[in-house]
């Protein structure tokens, strides 16, 4: 395997971008939330957001003590709102479990609501410098091609754990540099589509460009269409739920021009299947 952490930690020194979570004293909490964010979501769209969320809940302890509505509602349309609930819990298990400190251990942090492998391990590294592999996306993406010689990643595996291991250095802050590196480097440089060769750090190391950029396939699942799906009907109906001037809306009121009547009410069924909506003698609110 080629030795790819000298060209990337220089790399990213010189070329990552100044995002919020990267500046020095940002803080677990913040790394956290930025996390939960970034799930699916572009970077553009997620900064405004985590910027009000930490004015506005600068502690686990202070989301913990208001109302998950409140999670909610200031989640506004940043998608899968079922994270701003798991955010929710995860506070709140926070201040209850380890004293309102977002703990250290990846362990501890995969006890908490909503936290799968990647988002510990984020967490574990970014906040507080432990060495472990951290593999999103773009990160996969840079491994299939500059390690295993593909175009595209397949899915989603521990191998890739393993691979991300072997290339870190043996110093924690420079391992860290590395993950972060692999991230960016994917993010602005090894996109999917397109990918920008001529200004990659370890052009010379990449097995796809040694092979001649061969197109292996792409196993990646394709997102569904969003206009006319049941998200988008879930959408529709918190945000009915985050307008409304009182705190419960009568459920005849619930879009109630919505296309497709029997798609708006398996979409309030959803949302109250998943602790996102409460229903009651008629009305429907966010959750208390």
């Amino acid at each position: 395997m080629p030795d790819l952490a000298p060209p990337l930690i220089e790399w990213f020194r010189g070329n990552a971008r100044d995002l919020p979570w990267r500046r020095p004293g940002f803080g677990a909490w913040g790394i956290l939330v930025s996390e939960f964010m970034l799930q699916q979501t572009p970077v553009n769209r997620v900064i405004p957001h985590l910027e009000a969320w930490l004015t506005r809940w600068p502690t686990p302890a202070s989301l913990a003590g208001d109302a998950p509505a409140e999670a909610v509602r200031q989640w506004a349309n940043l998608g899968y709102p079922r994270r701003a609930l798991w955010l929710h819990r995860a506070a709140v298990e926070i201040r209850d479990r380890h004293a309102g400190v977002v703990p250290r251990n990846v362990d501890a942090l995969l006890a908490l609501t909503g936290i799968g492998d990647y988002t510990a391990r984020a967490v574990a590294v970014f906040a507080y410098g432990e060495r472990a592999p951290v593999v999103d996306t773009n990160t996969r993406r840079v491994l299939a091609r500059a390690v295993d010689g593909r175009s595209q990643p397949g899915a989603p595996a521990r191998r890739d754990l393993i691979a991300m291991e072997a290339l870190l250095p043996d110093d924690d802050a420079d391992a860290a540099i590395v993950n972060a590196a692999a991230m960016e480097l994917g993010a602005i440089v090894c996109v999917a589509r397109s990918p920008r060769c001529d200004a990659c750090p370890i052009a010379d190391r990449c097995a796809w460009r040694a092979a001649g950029y061969p197109d292996t396939g792409d196993g990646r699942r394709k997102q569904a269409r969003y206009e006319g799906s049941d998200r988008q009907a879930r959408g529709a109906v918190l945000r009915a739920l985050r307008d409304a001037a009182s705190h419960a809306v009568p459920l005849v009121d619930i879009v109630p021009d919505w296309a497709d009547p029997l798609q708006r009410d398996r979409a309030i069924d959803s949302l109250i299947a998943d602790g996102l909506a409460e229903a009651s003698e008629g009305m429907l609110r966010l959750p208390s």
